[in-house]
């Protein structure tokens, strides 16, 4: 365990001896082995990696010791879009944004000086106070794009082609809305018109929707030969 972790794991075993709520020591090698990586951890991955290290907690104390541990500052609770929440450590003085797989749920760690300054930048314009904010950028990593077959936004399709609809980027009223329609991953449907800046015309069976170009941008489809 390196300097830091180490001045963190004793500064919160001194806070949670103030709390006095018992079972310290089972609650530091779950904090211990939260430390053992550097994961944005489920309480599902919790257990698992407690239970790998010989050590068998109920669901509720390693949750609710994860929670102690998140309110006094050491991590994040985080909740991305279509994922259960995750814990991630906390780094006093460093900021970091996230890029999030769509597909397989990876979560990327980047953090950008420019992007940073350009933030700040933007809110002294309108002059606003920042104090904090994030950046949560879904989309496909590089893993997923390698194991998938060629794919491109609907709007990029030309009329009279034909394509079916294998992921939508979109959040999860979109989806709902789309999944109305029967548009939805594995849906098979002909692009009838694409030809100005316009609405895109599609066809669904023998059903006819006009959808925006923003929509479209967002719904991902392979070409049928």
């Amino acid at each position: 365990m390196d300097r830091e972790n180490l001045f963190e794991r004793e500064n919160f075993k001194a806070l949670i001896k103030d709390d006095k709520i018992g079972r310290i020591e089972d609650r530091m090698k779950i904090i211990d082995a939260f430390l053992s990586t550097e994961e944005h951890v489920t309480l599902g991955e919790m257990l698992q990696i407690l239970k790998e290290k010989g050590l068998n907690y109920e669901p509720e104390f390693v949750r609710e010791c994860m929670n102690r541990w998140v309110e006094l500052g050491f991590a994040q609770k985080k909740v991305f879009e279509g994922q259960p929440p995750r814990y991630e450590h906390r780094h006093l003085g460093k900021h970091h944004d996230h890029l999030i797989c769509t597909k397989c749920g990876r979560i990327i760690e980047f953090s950008n000086k420019d992007m940073e300054q350009l933030q700040l930048r933007i809110a002294s314009q309108h002059g606003f106070h920042m104090l904090q904010h994030k950046m949560e950028i879904y989309g496909i990593c590089d893993q997923c794009m390698a194991k998938r077959e060629p794919v491109l936004p609907l709007a990029m399709v030309k009329t009279g082609e034909k394509v079916a609809v294998k992921s939508i980027m979109g959040g999860k009223s979109m989806r709902i809305r789309l999944k109305e329609m029967g548009i939805k991953p594995g849906t098979n449907l002909e692009v009838i018109n694409n030809d100005g800046p316009g609405r895109i015309i599609i066809g669904i069976g023998a059903t006819r929707y006009a959808l925006g170009r923003g929509i479209s941008q967002k719904i991902m489809v392979s070409l049928i030969n």
